[in-house]
């Protein structure tokens, strides 16, 4: 299993669709589960959840950078 590419596949997913957007802000291992359609060991999930956070907080700092630069 490339993890990687599990988080990539979450974040997608995950930020297309609000509902999972909620499901993740309130229980992140269940909505990760539920968008991989997996039950990871936990130390796993841990790293995947770990993973996607990181990868939709960088994201939206991107996103963020990217409008202030449209003000300059």
């Amino acid at each position: 299993m490339d993890i990687k590419e599990k988080i990539t596949e979450a974040v997608e997913k995950i930020t297309k669709d609000e509902a999972l957007r909620a499901q993740f802000q309130k229980d992140p291992v269940k909505a990760v589960e539920k968008v991989l359609g997996v039950d990871l060991p936990d130390d796993l999930m841990e790293k995947v959840v770990a993973g996607v956070k990181g990868k939709m907080t960088a994201d939206n700092l991107s996103g963020a950078v990217d409008q202030l630069k449209k003000l300059f």
